[in-house]
């Protein structure tokens, strides 16, 4: 028999989080083969949300086994800030910057790290200000299409309205409709457009 539960994160879920965000990395497909380095997508999508703000992440499990979470921030300019003073100046010692010719999906994450997280360019001024919380939302295959991306959805809208928060943001890949699609149903609405992604908000 096959059992699905909700629950909130363990720091003992840390490394869960990397692989789920890894083998999800490719547009909502599995990844693993376009990194050398395992963790870097964790490093950025992941691991820094559970480490600073725990309570706002939830795992899904499987036979108790996690596939699938949820996490986020409930202001994104203090996490950039936080980010950039903690998170971001060990990995940047880490990681030494790629040469720009590198086209590797490792030297794209790696200038991720490198580029700044503070929000600071006056379009993401904008939506920030209307929309403060933003999430990051992950299931593997097993989990999918059984309505459990809504449940993880729901649980993380409560935590917000109870902390205050009236409204959210996400980020999604233009090469991923499927979760276009999702982000819709739920009720989302375009808030901006990027030449590859799109921004959707919703407010709670």
């Amino acid at each position: 028999m096959t059992t699905f539960a909700i629950r909130p994160y363990h720091p003992t879920d840390l490394t869960s989080l990397y692989r789920i965000c890894l083998q999800t990395g490719d547009h909502g497909r599995d990844a693993t083969l376009l990194y050398r380095d395992p963790d870097l997508l964790g490093h950025i999508y992941a691991a820094p949300y559970a480490v600073f703000e725990p309570d706002l992440c939830f795992l899904l499990t499987r036979n108790a086994v996690p596939c699938g979470y949820i996490l986020g921030t409930r202001d994104s300019v203090a996490f950039g800030e936080r980010c950039e003073r903690d998170w971001l100046p060990p990995l940047r010692a880490r990681y030494p910057l790629p040469e720009p010719t590198d086209p590797s999906s490792d030297a794209w994450a790696i200038r991720h790290i490198h580029a700044s997280a503070l929000v600071s360019d006056e379009e993401m001024q904008a939506y920030v200000a209307s929309y403060p919380a933003h999430l990051h939302i992950d299931l593997l295959p097993e989990a999918q299409r059984q309505g459990w991306g809504r449940k993880l959805m729901e649980r993380f809208w409560h935590e917000l309205r109870g902390m205050g928060v009236t409204a959210v943001h996400l980020g999604v890949s233009r090469s991923n409709p499927r979760a276009v699609a999702f982000y819709k149903k739920l009720g989302y609405r375009p808030v901006h457009q990027y030449p590859k992604a799109i921004m959707f908000g919703i407010k709670l």
